[in-house]
């Protein structure tokens, strides 16, 4: 229940359990407040009838949620706050942390940061509503964890810079200084296409061992700026991976590697399934909470 001058926030969907429950006595969300799960009441499976098989009885499932404040999460304040970047990456780190323990223990389906509902019952409201589909993302996600994969250009890999052309000296110079930069600028293009080259190899490598070894790929755009300092991402793909796939999938990877020396191949991970979770349909928006739009 939401303590007076609060907006409850979800962090993700999952199943409850004993184990769950004990893991989030002392979990602690936004603001330092507790942790703790909104149980739907139990639905129905197409499997739950008389006679089914053990287990395919009424399902429940839970948000995992804490309490905000309305004066930080409301909708007006939510669109300064999105200006502010240490706000950003405070709710950020801490919306990953709550997500992660709970991945420690049980099938997990993150939410998008900032999802906020007006009180606790709107939100077992929206759960009941989309149980079906959640529930079979569950399903999708159970005994799996994502991993990402990238591929970086090292800029030494392409061979140094050409020099600044400089005016001749003497008209009767061997070789110009401007036919030795446009040599060198040759030379550069040629290095950088092989590199370029090999990433392409590496990355249909990288595809057929995840063939064998994953079960979905969502293709993140790459990235850049400070995240890859001086090198140039050009892969940036994150995998959905059974858990007794991912010690093979990783030595496969990095044995693979080894025959692209001009390229850097990076796995990251286990992370929560965030690539293959998706949003509520139905965010709460002005008229129901002070959260978001959609």
């Amino acid at each position: 229940m939401n303590t007076p001058g609060t907006l409850t926030y979800v962090y993700a969907v999952t199943r409850p359990t004993d184990r769950l429950h004990e893991a989030l006595a002392g979990l602690r969300g936004i603001g330092m407040a507790p942790a703790r799960l909104l149980i739907s009441a139990p639905v129905a499976t197409p499997g739950s009838t008389p006679g089914a098989a053990p287990g395919s009885g009424p399902v429940e499932l839970a948000f995992v949620a804490s309490d905000v404040p309305v004066g930080d999460f409301n909708e007006t304040a939510l669109k300064d706050h999105f200006e502010d970047l240490n706000w950003l990456e405070d709710v950020a780190r801490t919306h990953h942390d709550v997500v992660q323990a709970v991945a420690a223990h049980a099938t997990v389906l993150p939410l998008r940061m900032a999802t906020v509902y007006q009180d606790d019952q709107r939100a077992r409201q929206a759960l009941t509503d989309r149980h079906d589909t959640f529930a079979q993302r569950l399903d999708l996600l159970h005994a799996h964890t994502e991993y990402g994969v990238k591929i970086y250009l090292d800029p030494a890999a392409a061979g140094p810079q050409p020099p600044a052309a400089e005016a001749p000296s003497t008209p009767a110079a061997p070789t110009s200084p401007g036919k030795a930069y446009l040599r060198a600028r040759r030379a550069q293009h040629h290095a950088r296409e092989a590199v370029h080259q090999q990433a392409r190899q590496a990355a249909e490598a990288i595809e057929g061992i995840a063939a064998r070894h994953t079960t979905l790929r969502v293709r993140h755009a790459p990235q850049s700026g400070t995240l890859t300092g001086s090198q140039e991402n050009v892969l940036n793909d994150a995998y959905l991976i059974p858990d007794d796939q991912a010690d093979r999938f990783r030595a496969a990877i990095a044995d693979a590697a080894r025959a692209f020396p001009d390229v850097r191949i990076e796995v990251t991970g286990p992370w929560a399934p965030y690539s293959f979770a998706m949003p509520p349909a139905d965010p709460p928006g002005p008229a129901d909470a002070d959260g978001p739009p959609p």
